[in-house]
């Protein structure tokens, strides 16, 4: 009960101030001492602390894995690598939604990791992270695209050269900021891969969304204008985890649903057998270079 001035008490039912702790913003660094703004996006409050309550590497186990990995989203792809080529899980990695496995198969002679990645930026982020605490560190990933231009067919293939961050998983990892860059390094090997199987596909920035029912109208004309190829939900997101925890990460995707036309196109991306078996060939021989050259000059 409080004294409201005119010698009658109520009760408070205003709500409190939160105590006053320090917040981090937008590209800085530097530890502020003022509440936060109520108004601006929680999104904006970037800790850069190097250590979180509850720390990957505290919590999994570092594990004899292969170094070189392909992080899929295709689960048919996967269920063939066990049935086929004789691949074994190392970890099973079962979360609320089901298994996310770690795999290693032999691909050209050398071992490589596989880890079937769950949709969305923050289990993607998040199972990410766990196969990095068990010692993978150099990664390729490969997936499905939304296609926003039209030359862009089912099948093409789409290097991400940058990531426009539409989701909130990659704020938690990198101050607040419009685009985050692909590896450098990592891409280069993976389009040099490319190149020498004689595989068509272009680079360019990729749209990352949380939402793809609100991918409006409106929205899909910005991202065009802003050179965006391709929408999806994890790149950008993966591309923070990897820069954080300093790990080699590079992404291709192939165009599937068309969001260039008047209405959607299904396309039935999702029966691309083919196309999905090739490019994760093709992603697991850049992971298996990558991780090749950059071992050889440490």
């Amino acid at each position: 009960m409080i004294d409201d001035g005119h010698g009658q008490s109520r009760r408070n039912d205003a709500p409190r101030e939160p105590p006053d702790r320090g917040i981090w913003v937008t590209g800085d660094d530097a530890l502020m001492t003022s509440r936060p703004d109520r108004v601006t996006s929680p999104l904006l409050e970037h800790d850069p602390a190097p250590r979180a309550f509850i720390e990957p590497s505290e919590q999994v186990h570092r594990r004899d894995v292969p170094e070189a990995c392909v992080i899929t989203f295709f689960a048919d792809v996967v269920d063939r690598l066990v049935e086929s080529r004789g691949a074994r899980v190392l970890v099973d990695n079962r979360w609320e939604d089901g298994p996310h496995p770690l795999l290693e198969v032999d691909h050209d002679g050398a071992r490589l990791a596989v880890l079937h990645s769950g949709v969305g930026a923050p289990l993607a982020g998040a199972l990410l992270e766990e196969v990095v605490a068990m010692g993978c560190r150099f990664f390729v990933v490969c997936g499905g695209a939304g296609a926003l231009r039209p030359d862009l067919t089912v099948g093409h293939l789409v290097v991400v050269s940058s990531s426009l961050r539409d989701e909130g998983t990659s704020h938690h990892y990198l101050p607040a900021g419009r685009y985050i860059d692909a590896d450098p390094r990592a891409r280069t090997v993976l389009e040099q891969v490319l190149v020498e199987k004689d595989v068509p596909f272009v680079s360019g920035r990729t749209w990352t969304t949380d939402a793809p029912y609100r991918e409006t109208p409106g929205k899909i004309a910005l991202r065009q204008a802003e050179s965006c190829l391709t929408v999806e939900m994890e790149a950008a997101a993966l591309a923070a985890v990897a820069r954080f925890r300093q790990v080699q990460l590079t992404q291709v995707v192939y165009c599937g649903d068309d969001l260039s036309g008047e209405t959607w196109d299904h396309r039935s991306w999702q029966t691309r057998s083919e196309v999905r078996e090739n490019l994760f060939g093709l992603a697991a021989t850049a992971a298996l270079r990558l991780a090749k050259a950059t071992i050889q000059e440490e």
